[in-house]
């Protein structure tokens, strides 16, 4: 008897042994994963389950609901159901996403038509499809996560960089998440997968990576059409770097280490190049933006006046969106810097130049404007101020949420 409880004790304590020794080795493990990645991903599975729970709950609230979807958007339900049954899904894909997944789906042997959008996130989409039996949407909906996850490591490398430590830095991620229309990079569209590759090109050029900076940047020029003209603020980073020289010297020295920004309007032309070869006509992209959405190139200044003195309440409620955006940039100037000013000015001006018919999505546009983080993390050292800027974001992104949910995605997208 006392052999056999000698024999269990030996046995507990080998057990026990192991344990603590695997233990250890994950602790190990875990020390060696690069800190930022454990409070990246902690956002990441953060936001997810909770956006994920209010979805679920809001949508079965509004199954009782007569105005939900509007009349309007019945066909964008319709869509959506055929995306996927599963609703924690389908929410994602709205107007835009459904355009993404045609262009991820046509053939590159056979004329196109479809020239609206530049072409890296359907094409990302593309390789990963057949993994996952063809399924074009979903490929969609995890190149956007991934680019969400990738755009929050970069948000904080640059933070931690720009702001001085980890804790401005992260405060920089939260607010970042927390924009008004944030919840849109988990979406099924290229708010995530652009921001992460500016984010990652300001990174490296910080770090005076300029190569890096010009292979992500040509990318970046591929993901949106106002992408090439961030080659301008990475070219003021090169310059403050420095010291905005000027002569022949200078000149050179610019020359020799930032030749690789030429790569980013080098994006630009090889989807131009790619509109020539499947149409014939260079600007088929532009000439599909006008004849679809009734785009035209205008002064974003006239726009600007425009929506606020003679559009509808909700068209002027998002342009003072805007006006707010423009006064955070211009009151953190001094503390930004020229590079990150003038960058924050072209994602709010570029969009506005496209006329009226940006108001509905200029709530979408305005989450790219990251340099506004910058400067609420600056101004939110203090713990009080912190935590009651991050509860009104919250509660402000919470209404709009509902209202995507809602299917009102126009006055979002």
């Amino acid at each position: 008897m006392h052999t056999g409880r000698a024999v269990a004790e030996r046995r507990w304590r080998a057990v026990s042994v192991r344990l603590a020794g695997r233990g250890h080795d994950l602790r190990r493990a875990a020390a060696r994963v690069p800190a930022p990645w454990l409070f990246v991903v902690a956002v990441f599975v953060g936001t997810k389950i909770v956006l994920s729970a209010v979805g679920v709950l809001a949508l079965s609230a509004f199954d009782e609901v007569p105005w939900a979807p509007p009349p309007d958007e019945t066909t964008m339900r319709e869509q959506q159901r055929a995306i996927s049954g599963h609703r924690a899904v389908a929410l994602w894909f709205a107007w835009d996403s459904f355009l993404y997944d045609r262009l991820a789906q046509l053939p590159l042997d056979e004329p196109w038509r479809d020239f609206g959008f530049p072409l890296l996130y359907p094409f990302l989409a593309r390789p990963l499809a057949p993994l996952l039996g063809g399924d074009t949407a979903l490929a969609l909906l995890i190149v956007a996560n991934v680019a969400f996850l990738l755009m929050l490591f970069y948000a904080h490398r640059l933070g931690e960089r720009l702001l001085g430590d980890d804790a401005a830095a992260r405060r920089f991620v939260r607010y970042l998440v927390l924009l008004p229309a944030g919840f849109l990079f988990q979406a099924a569209l290229t708010e995530s997968l652009f921001l992460c590759l500016a984010l990652a090109a300001f990174h490296h050029a910080e770090r005076r990576r300029w190569l890096l900076v010009g292979v992500v940047g040509f990318f970046l020029a591929l993901s949106r059409s106002v992408g090439f003209l961030v080659v301008l603020p990475l070219a003021l980073v090169l310059l403050r770097q420095h010291g905005y020289r000027l002569g022949p010297r200078a000149w050179w020295t610019y020359a020799r280490v930032g030749w690789p920004l030429a790569l980013l309007p080098a994006g630009w032309l090889t989807f131009m190049a790619f509109c020539r070869w499947h149409s014939g006509d260079w600007f088929a992209y532009k000439h599909a933006q006008e004849t679809g959405w009734g785009i035209r190139v205008q002064n974003p200044l006239a726009v600007l006046w425009h929506g606020l003195t003679g559009s509808p309440p909700r068209d002027a409620l998002r342009v003072w969106a805007a006006v707010l955006v423009l006064a955070v940039l211009v009151a953190g100037a001094r503390r930004l810097g020229l590079p990150y000013l003038v960058y924050g000015l072209t994602m709010v001006l570029v969009p506005l130049s496209m006329g009226p018919p940006v108001y509905k999505s200029l709530l979408r546009y305005l989450i790219a404007v990251f340099p506004v983080g910058l400067v609420l993390a600056r101004w939110a050292r203090q713990a009080g101020a912190d935590a009651w800027l991050t509860a009104a974001l919250a509660l402000l992104q919470g209404a709009l949420f509902v209202a995507w949910l809602a299917y009102w995605t126009h006055f979002i997208i």
